[in-house]
Order: structure tokens, then C-alpha cells, then sequence
């Protein structure tokens, strides 16, 4: 599994307004400008988490992004499965995957299985506010 530029990327645009926006909402230009992003690529990151109610924007004067609830309250599984998809370490795991004609006989479906659950786990153990200390102990 490899994790996206898409997905780090809206990790760094969720740190950003985390630590910048103090309840305001903060143009997707300041955005961009501090993170070294293209206003493209945040086009395309943004309304995905907009639409999943992670973060809210407003257009106009004034306009921009800003948090829906607290660092505290996000869990990085959470934004990563939005931006990424399924975080299966194999295709036959992912959801709505075809069942395998060798699932019952595959002797790596438990190992695979069991990484797929410790990623998860690890990934939702993981919170923004984590993220803003630059060290994530978890």
C-alpha cells in the first residue's frame, strides 16, 4: 500500500487550517502558497472533504476553509480513507473486491487480512492534533 500524493497532501491541508485558522476560514490560496501546493490540486482534495462534512468552505469575500470540529476529533484513517479509498494491503481485501476463487485455500489471506486490520487500527489511533506536534508517539 502507498499512501497517495492526494492523500498526504489533504494531511498537510488539514494540519494547516488546524493550525491556522483559529475558527476562521482561510483562503485555499494561504493554503496552497504555505504548503507548496497548486490551487489544481487543492481544487480536487478539497471539495472531497468538504463533501464529507471534514471541513466547510464559504466563497466570496472572506471566503476559504475551515475545520468542522477539533484536531482532537479527527482521526488520520479517517481523512486517508476519504482521499485514498480502501487502505487494503491487497486487491482481494479491498471492499466490494470479487471473492477470490482461492480464498479458502489461500494461505496468505490471514496474514494479509491481519496487516489490513493493524494498518486500520494504527491509522485510526493516529489524531490531527498528533500530527501538529510533529511527533506522533502512538
Amino acid at each position: 500500500m502507498i499512501i497517495s500524493t492526494r492523500g498526504r497532501y489533504a494531511l498537510r491541508v488539514m494540519i494547516d487550517l488546524a493550525e491556522n485558522s483559529e475558527g476562521e476560514y482561510i483562503a485555499m490560496k494561504k493554503i496552497a502558497d504555505r504548503q507548496g501546493i497548486s490551487l489544481k490540486y487543492l481544487e480536487r482534495i478539497l471539495p472531497v472533504l468538504t463533501q464529507n462534512n471534514i471541513i466547510e468552505g464559504t466563497q466570496g469575500k472572506g471566503g476559504g476553509y475551515r475545520l468542522t470540529r477539533r484536531p482532537e476529533e479527527y482521526r488520520v484513517g479517517e481523512i486517508l480513507r476519504l482521499t485514498e479509498g480502501d487502505l487494503a494491503p491487497v486487491s482481494c481485501l479491498q471492499c466490494g473486491a470479487e471473492p477470490c476463487k482461492m480464498r479458502d485455500e489461500c494461505r496468505t489471506l490471514p496474514m494479509w487480512t491481519k496487516l489490513h486490520s493493524l494498518i486500520g487500527d494504527y491509522l485510526d489511533s493516529v489524531l490531527l492534533s498528533d500530527l501538529m506536534k510533529k511527533t506522533v508517539t502512538r
